[in-house]
């Protein structure tokens, strides 16, 4: 198949040569610089979603939510989820993919599954490629489901446009909710299964995790103690700050989602608006 001719189905939204596209991605060498090299004057249109958290936060049953109420507003939507590799057999069983099966059916989604192959960082090393090639492809909303990462694996950040840090009620005690690392990258807090036992609790902790780093102060440990600096910020500068929030949903049952998807699309005219969005 001609360059031109291949390029030209991949901009109209097919799914067979989206998918090779993103196989010749995986594979990498030649054949995917190729791939990138042809369709990077096309990207930029997306707003790219990162939706990350330890295991067992339910985040694969919110992609699979956010997917749905942004069809119903029209928007195509490619989805890619990233799964654990054994480090014993080298396999994975890919299943976030599983758990989006309602969506298999709708032409508007793409849903591609990727295995770390020993990638740490809670993606895959492909994974960044993948979303230039859904972007080129005419997907408005691409939604990036890392796998279940601990609080150094950040990788997200780097490659999203709006990062989604998903919690839930006993996954661990209040310390755990403050810990530094992955909860620093989120643009947005979600507290998910909020009709658990405990959901004030986690709420509270990590509400108080965002009054600590949001105040203009910072902290910094010297000879053992935490110790508050003042940041002096101006008054202009802290109105134009994104303000992070943390928000209630219930996946399963659809509760919040719409309200969570409205935080996003806020996020996004900020990122606009700010100059943000060019840095990032």
């Amino acid at each position: 198949m001609e360059r031109d001719d291949w390029v030209t189905r991949l901009r109209a939204g097919n799914a067979r040569t989206v998918a090779r596209a993103l196989s010749a991605i995986e594979r990498g060498g030649a054949e995917a610089r190729q791939v990138i090299a042809a369709l990077f004057r096309f990207t930029g249109g997306a707003h790219i979603i990162g939706v990350t958290g330890a295991p067992g936060t339910g985040k694969s049953t919110l992609v699979n939510e956010i997917a749905k109420h942004y069809r119903r507003r029209g928007a195509r939507v490619g989805i890619i989820a990233v799964d654990p590799t054994s480090p014993f057999s080298g396999g994975a069983l890919l299943g976030d993919r599983l758990r989006m099966q309602d969506l298999s059916g709708d032409a508007g989604v793409f849903i591609r599954s990727m295995a770390t192959r020993g990638s740490l960082g809670g993606l895959a090393a492909a994974t960044a490629d993948a979303v230039k090639v859904l972007d080129a492809a005419g997907f408005e909303i691409v939604l990036v489901e890392t796998v279940g990462a601990g609080q150094n694996e950040v990788d997200i950040a780097r490659n999203a446009h709006t990062t989604l840090v998903v919690e839930a009620p006993g996954m661990g005690d209040d310390i755990q909710a403050i810990k530094a690392g992955i909860l620093e990258i989120a643009d947005i807090l979600v507290v998910n299964k909020a009709d658990r036992p405990g959901m004030d609790r986690t709420l509270r902790a990590l509400e108080m995790m965002l009054d600590i780093e949001g105040n203009g102060a910072r902290y910094v440990r010297h000879h053992g103690q935490l110790l508050r600096v003042e940041s002096p910020v101006e008054s202009d500068e802290e109105e134009s700050r994104w303000k992070v929030i943390v928000m209630k949903t219930v996946a399963t049952e659809g509760i919040g989602i719409d309200d969570l998807r409205q935080r996003i699309e806020a996020h996004r005219h900020w990122l606009l608006d700010s100059g943000e969005m060019a840095l990032r």
